[in-house]
């Protein structure tokens, strides 16, 4: 009788319309997109109407619908008894802004492509070079390393990319004491790392590092540098 008293209720719940939108973002609170527009990317679905019934919802239509936006990475949508719609929403989390002389956009974390946002900008790493979708595997792999690294990411404001046959080198530019990094390849990326932070560490000691021009970390066991 517990049994069928439950299922009767829940029954009768899921014939109620929707009264109320659930919205949580799990990944910040810098929104790439708002709780508006997601808002309105669910009403869209349902036929512009708020007052459908819950039991005539295709979640998985709402939750492809939903994350089509450019902006998000996965939804999941939800249904609840107490007649409440549910969206879990995570967003896309740009590493890299590319800035060219045609236009200006994001990669993410997974090398994709992502526009500006109106609503909040990243501070994320500027770059400059011939980049796209097709050949930022690098690229990319350095800046989700600098992303990880506490140092680097308040201390890296700008990567270039420079062309050498099929291998692509990297200069990072720096946003205290103004010096071109030469980092080369990606390769060797935690040596190279160290060295760079080792090396930063005696320089801020010695209040040398404005003397220095440039950072090579390309050759083993040492730092070249060349002063201004």
């Amino acid at each position: 009788m517990v049994a069928f008293l439950y299922g009767f209720a829940t029954k009768r719940n899921f014939n109620k319309n929707i009264d109320k939108i659930d919205i949580m973002f799990n990944n910040g609170k810098n929104l790439f997109i708002t709780y508006e527009a997601v808002n309105k990317l669910l009403i869209q679905n349902f036929d512009n109407d708020k007052n459908q019934r819950i039991d005539s919802l295709h979640l998985n239509n709402l939750e492809k619908y939903v994350n089509s936006s450019i902006m998000i990475q996965n939804a999941e949508i939800y249904a609840t008894i107490d007649n409440k719609l549910g969206a879990i929403i995570t967003q896309r989390t740009p590493i890299l802004r590319v800035v060219n002389e045609y236009e200006y956009y994001y990669f993410d974390e997974f090398g994709k492509k992502m526009p500006l946002s109106n609503n909040y900008s990243a501070r994320v790493p500027i770059v400059t070079g011939n980049i796209n979708e097709k050949n930022n595997v690098d690229i990319i792999s350095l800046a989700n390393n600098i992303k990880k690294d506490n140092f680097l990411k308040k201390q890296i404001i700008g990567i270039d990319q420079i062309e050498k046959g099929v291998i692509n080198h990297f200069n990072l530019r720096t946003r205290v004491g103004d010096q071109v990094i030469i980092f080369g390849t990606v390769q060797n990326f935690n040596a190279k790392r160290n060295k760079l932070k080792a090396f930063y560490q005696k320089a801020l000691a010695d209040s040398t590092l404005e003397e220095f021009d440039t950072i090579n970390l390309k050759f083993k066991n040492q730092v070249v540098c060349t002063k201004k």
